[in-house]
C-alpha cells in the first residue's frame, strides 16, 4: 500500500478524524481486505464482538405517491390498479398478527399520498400505540415528515410533536438518498431538499427522539457526492448526538425509471460499508440491511465494520418492488445463526439499542 494509505491508517488508529480527501481516496483503494480490516478494528473498539438485530415488523401504509422518484418502483398513481391505502384497522391487524413473533418494533413507512390528511398518520400512530403500548413505533421518514408539514400548514416541530404525543418513538433513516440538491432535482424533485431532510432529523433530536440515517448509492451520484453526504451526517451528529445508526443502501434498478443502471457489486457494497465506518467516527452503529445487500453479503460485511443486521422485517415491499431477490422477512433464529457462524455474538436489541438478550 502507498504512503497515502499508511497516513490514513495511522490517523484511524490514533483516533483522528478523516477529511474529505481521505474519504475520496479510500474509494480508490483496491485492497478491499485491508480496508475491511481497518473498519473492523474501529467496530471492535466501539462495540466489541457484539452484532445487533431486532425483531420488527414493517408496515407500509400506502404506495400512492405524489413524488414518483426515478429510483423508486414502489410508488403508484391514484388510479393505478396496484394502488392501495390501509385503513387504521388494517394497520393494527398487521401489528397484531406479528405479536406471536415477540416483536419489539413496528416500522411504519409510507409514500406521499396526495389526498390523505396529516390526521390520518396521527390516527394510525395513536391506534398502534394504544393497541401495543409496549412496542416501539419507529415511523415516517424525514421526507414524509416534511410532506406532513407542507400539507398541514404545521411546522416540522409541530408535526413531530403531534406524532410523538400519539406514540411515535423514533425516526427511520429513509429519504436521504444523496444529500446533493442538484442531484435530487434530477432524481426526486418533488420531495424534501437536503437541508429539509437534515432539519427534520435535527428537530427530532431536539425533541429527544433518536433517528437512523441512510444513503442510497450506486445510481448517478459521484464518489465526491457520497463523501460529502457522510460529512453532512457527521456534522449533524457533532451538533446533536441524536443519530444512532447509519445504513448504506445499494440502489436496486429493476422496474424503476433508471433500470439501465447496473446494480453495484458485492465488492462495491463492502467498500461502501467500510468507508462509512471509517468516516462516521461519531456514529456508533453501521447497519447492513440484508434485504438490499443479500444475506450472504450482509454476513460477510460483519468483517468490514458492520455491527448490526437490522431485523426480522416480516414483510418488506419497497425494495422488492425494485427486484430484490431476498425473502421479504427472516426468522430470528436465522439471524442468530448468521451472526454466530460469522464468529460474532448475536445480541437482540430494541429500537434504541437497549439490550434484550444475548445468544
Amino acid at each position: 500500500m502507498d504512503k497515502r494509505w499508511l497516513s490514513i491508517k495511522e490517523k484511524v488508529e490514533n483516533g483522528e478524524r478523516l477529511n474529505k480527501d481521505d474519504g475520496i481516496y479510500l474509494f480508490s483503494v483496491k485492497d478491499i481486505l485491508s480496508l475491511g480490516e481497518l473498519a473492523r478494528q474501529v467496530k471492535l473498539k466501539k462495540t466489541g464482538r457484539d452484532v445487533y438485530f431486532n425483531v420488527n415488523r414493517h408496515i407500509n401504509l400506502t404506495n400512492v405517491c405524489a413524488s414518483r422518484c426515478k429510483f423508486c418502483a414502489f410508488g403508484k398513481g391514484l388510479d393505478d390498479p396496484e394502488a392501495y391505502v390501509m385503513d387504521v384497522e388494517e394497520a393494527v391487524r398487521l401489528g397484531r398478527e406479528a405479536l406471536p413473533l415477540n416483536i419489539t418494533e413496528l416500522h411504519v413507512v409510507s409514500a406521499l399520498h396526495p389526498e390523505l390528511p396529516f390526521q390520518y398518520y396521527v390516527d394510525v400512530t395513536r391506534a398502534l400505540h394504544e393497541a401495543f403500548p409496549d412496542i416501539h413505533i419507529q415511523g415516517f421518514t424525514a421526507v414524509e415528515i416534511q410532506y406532513f408539514s407542507d400539507i398541514s400548514g404545521l411546522s416540522v416541530r409541530e408535526v413531530l410533536q403531534a406524532l410523538k404525543d400519539a406514540g411515535l418513538g423514533s425516526l427511520p433513516g429513509g429519504g436521504a438518498e444523496i444529500l446533493n440538491d442538484d442531484l435530487r432535482r434530477l432524481t426526486c424533485p418533488r420531495k424534501a431538499t437536503s437541508q429539509q431532510w437534515l432539519n427534520v432529523h435535527r428537530t427530532a433530536h431536539q425533541l429527544g427522539m433518536r433517528t437512523n440515517t441512510t444513503m442510497l448509492y450506486g445510481h448517478i451520484e459521484t464518489i465526491e457526492d457520497r463523501v460529502n453526504h457522510l460529512i453532512k451526517l457527521r456534522e449533524l451528529q457533532d451538533e446533536t448526538g441524536g443519530i444512532q445508526s447509519f445504513i448504506p443502501l445499494p440502489f436496486h434498478p429493476q422496474n424503476t425509471a433508471m433500470s439501465h443502471i447496473v446494480r453495484t457489486t458485492a465488492v462495491e457494497d463492502l467498500k461502501m460499508l467500510s468507508i462509512s465506518r471509517l468516516m462516521l467516527d461519531n456514529v456508533d452503529h453501521v447497519k447492513a440491511f440484508w434485504i438490499m445487500l443479500g444475506v450472504q453479503v450482509a454476513q460477510v460485511s460483519l468483517e468490514f465494520g458492520v455491527d448490526d443486521l437490522d431485523g426480522t422485517v416480516v414483510e418488506e415491499k419497497i425494495t422488492h418492488a425494485a427486484g430484490a431477490s431476498t425473502e421479504p422477512g427472516i426468522g430470528k433464529s436465522e439471524l442468530i445463526r448468521i451472526i454466530r457462524n460469522a464468529g460474532y455474538n448475536p445480541v437482540e436489541r430494541d429500537t434504541v439499542y437497549n439490550i434484550i438478550a444475548r445468544y
